[in-house]
């Protein structure tokens, strides 16, 4: 990928199609149940509870924590730099009906001229079996597609988590290919779906 950056012509202006959006920029987005919105200090406990779940270490395919001071440290300099990161977009998901954090979006690795990123989610144990997740993509994907104008965002989910994947269905991402075993598990190895959708108006 680096290589083949190397040869593509400079271009002084913007070409036909190329992303303009200001990943900069963190915005509020808010719906029904849910609310989109820059991290804060105060959302740092339920952000260390849900780290140390072990629903969530499976279904992310996370290490197991030692939560030590130095791990609280690492968790508040992570997260006091969401904020600012010029080149993705990281938000809290807030539950409308008591002000807390119960998960996170993210738009990372973010490839300006193709108009392309990765987006991965994170749902805390407060926040899981609500649609709270499902209501967080469908304000997310809107604002990708229309603010970011980004043309393409793919996601990998693990076999093992078909739930996920139907939520991801239903938001219309689609099935593009399987990486197979990329994932050990305790029962055994683990393929990665991966999975794309596309700006309908690009």
């Amino acid at each position: 990928m680096a290589e083949r950056a190397t040869l593509l012509p400079i271009r002084a202006t913007p070409y036909p199609g190329a992303m303009t959006g200001d990943f900069s920029r963190k915005p509020t987005l808010t719906g029904d149940r849910v609310v989109l919105r820059p991290f804060r200090e105060d959302d740092n406990p339920a952000i260390a509870t849900a780290l140390q779940d072990l629903e969530v270490i499976r279904l992310t395919g996370s290490e197991p924590l030692t939560w030590d001071e130095a791990a609280e440290q690492k968790l508040r300099d992570w997260y006091a730099a969401r904020n600012t990161q010029p080149d993705r977009l990281d938000l809290a998901i807030e539950d409308r009906a008591t002000g807390q954090w119960v998960g996170e979006v993210v738009l990372y690795e973010v490839d300006i001229r193709n108009a392309n990123c990765t987006f991965r989610t994170l749902i805390g144990p407060s926040g899981r079996d609500r649609g709270l997740g499902s209501e967080a993509l469908r304000l997310l994907l809107p604002y990708a597609f229309t603010t970011l104008a980004l043309h393409r965002i793919e996601l990998h989910v693990f076999d093992f988590n078909p739930r996920a994947r139907r939520v991801y269905e239903k938001a219309g991402f689609q099935v593009e290919g399987i990486q197979r075993e990329v994932l050990r598990t305790p029962d055994g190895w683990a393929d990665a779906v991966q999975m794309a959708i596309l700006n309908p108006d690009r």
